[in-house]
């Protein structure tokens, strides 16, 4: 197959949500359409040994979250899908954002019950500043909830989005019949079975036609009717080139638990999705289809497999084809390096492929090289840019609970804060480790993690700061900044590339810091370099 058509048959794309609103069912449900699994897993029932395929790490089948992005391909009617599944929960939001970094497009998942929620907000947000096309998919149609239109209305007015359902439930919760697919003017009919073979579609060309009240009822088609008359007056049609611009976001009811809507979803998203866009870089925008390979590190992973230590580097393809066995430039630290054994990912299975296209994400196994954020191409000095490391929220000290594992503490530290699991401080004054996170659950992680991957105990003791700002000083050989540094030592800290950075204990301080040393630029986010 030539180089345009691989391109042509990627589709690349995020799922987010806020938590619980049935991200990782829905990524199973997909699969399972894809044929690449047998059986979905349930997440919430614990009788069920098995746990969601895209949850490997042990802590997330136990609290039954996803705390990683992971990475799934399958092939659906000729397309290559690729799914990054990411975490919802607010304590793990910066890999989400790394994540929408590689992404073409994306499915937001909205709960019927609790409609909108400050989770889904933020990550939207992000989505609109980059122009992604999305859909949204409101989930869990078989249980009560909000009425659909003032739901379209709430998705209009919260995530400031223009919508058109491209699907229309028939009734909902006890009362819900099934789908009406506006999209391909056919019903669905919902029977409360979740197996992968669903029943046969109905096609309806005609709304009038009055075997509708056979098959769903007289009240029920006399709703759909009145329903389908409102959509069409209020919403605009649904316009390709208004949703790749990120203008126009259809709709689709369903539920992913009872696999009910998703075949509607996977089918039309096939059809219209975008295939692998353009990216900026500081240099110049980099097309798909150019013939020179680029790609850039939007994740690291320590530990993939427990057994052994290995650290995989997720690149995603922007442009040309990436080889096995082909030497690449590292941009970062200007030397060519090679990789035997790129890996394509299905959860947890691995397989080692030996060309990839744009769109296609590749683990590389990483000694230490990479980065998140770093550029891999065939020989032109690019940086991909917009990869952002956030200001912690909370901190506290790291110390060693057991002083013989002092070498895999600091190895396991180390190789969790290149992951971006967390951020590490060293204060000037004494030494001392710091681990800042966005949120509180990290730190459980990480303790786990250490204990369980490297062997090594840890515990923690809070540390009273407010936020972790990077200096830019205008002029670091100024008296100012030499007074701030002598006035302030006790509360600076270098990160993990060796920046300087200002360790503010409460806003209070931060704000006079600001008012008496101006000349001092205090940064909030550092880009990764």
């Amino acid at each position: 197959m030539s180089f345009e058509k691989e391109i042509q048959r990627r589709r690349t794309f995020g799922i987010i949500s806020h938590p619980d609103a049935g991200k990782t069912t829905l990524t199973e449900k997909l699969l399972l359409f894809g044929g690449a699994i047998q059986e979905a897993g349930a997440v919430k029932n614990n009788k069920i040994k098995k746990g969601a395929t895209s949850d490997f790490m042990e802590i997330e089948r136990q609290r039954g979250i996803s705390v990683a992005t992971s990475v799934l391909a399958f092939i659906y009617k000729d397309k290559k899908i690729n799914i990054l599944d990411t975490p919802g929960h607010k304590d793990f939001a910066e890999d989400t954002f790394r994540t929408l970094t590689a992404v073409d497009s994306v499915i937001v998942v909205i709960d019927v019950a609790k409609g909108v929620e400050e989770q889904t907000e933020k990550l939207v947000e992000v989505c609109r500043m980059r122009n992604i096309p999305m859909i949204v998919f409101i989930n869990k149609m078989d249980r009560e909830g909000k009425d659909a239109f003032d739901l379209l209305d709430e998705v209009e007015q919260k995530l400031g989005l223009k919508v058109t359902p491209l699907s229309f439930p028939i009734g909902m919760g006890y009362d819900f019949k099934g789908i009406y697919n506006i999209y391909e003017k056919n019903i669905n009919l919902f029977s409360g079975d979740s197996k992968k073979n669903i029943e046969d579609v109905i096609a309806f060309d005609n709304i009038d036609n009055p075997e509708l009240e056979n098959t769903i009822g007289t009240k029920a088609a006399t709703d759909l009717r009145e329903n389908l008359e409102l959509v069409h007056g209020v919403y605009p049609e649904f316009d390709r080139e208004a949703y790749l611009e990120g203008n126009l976001q259809p709709v689709f009811f369903g539920s992913a638990l009872n696999n009910f809507g998703v075949r509607e979803l996977l089918d039309c998203f096939v059809d219209i999705a975008p295939t692998p866009r353009p990216k900026m870089a500081e240099e110049r925008l980099v097309r798909a289809n150019e013939k020179g390979f680029t790609g850039f590190v939007f994740k690291i992973h320590a530990n993939m497999d427990p057994k052994h230590r290995d650290r995989l580097a997720f690149i995603k393809i922007v442009s040309g084809t990436f080889e096995r066995n082909t030497p690449y430039l590292h941009v970062r630290h200007n030397k060519k390096l090679k990789f035997s054994s790129p890996n394509a990912f299905f959860a947890e299975k691995k397989e080692i492929v030996d060309i990839s296209y744009p769109g296609d994400i590749v683990g590389l196994h990483d000694t230490g090289n990479f980065k998140i954020g770093d550029t891999l191409t065939e020989g032109e000095e690019l940086h991909y840019k917009g990869i952002p490391s956030f200001s912690p929220e909370h901190f506290r000290y790291i110390n060693n609970a057991d002083p013989l594992k002092s070498k895999q503490l600091f190895k396991g530290i180390d190789q969790l804060m290149d992951e971006g699991v967390a951020q590490l401080f060293t204060l000037e004054l004494n030494g001392r480790k710091i681990i800042g996170t966005v949120g509180a659950l990290q730190y459980e992680v990480i303790q786990y993690r250490l204990e369980h991957e490297y062997g090594a105990k840890c515990t923690y003791e809070n540390f009273p700061v407010y936020k972790a700002c990077w200096l830019a000083p205008k002029d670091p050989k100024n008296d100012e900044f030499k007074e701030f540094k002598r006035v302030k030592q006790k509360f600076l800290a270098k990160d993990k590339r060796g920046q300087l950075v200002f360790l503010a204990d409460s806003q209070f301080s931060l704000q006079m810091t600001q008012q008496k040393y101006p000349s001092v630029v205090l940064k909030f986010t550092s880009e990764f370099e």
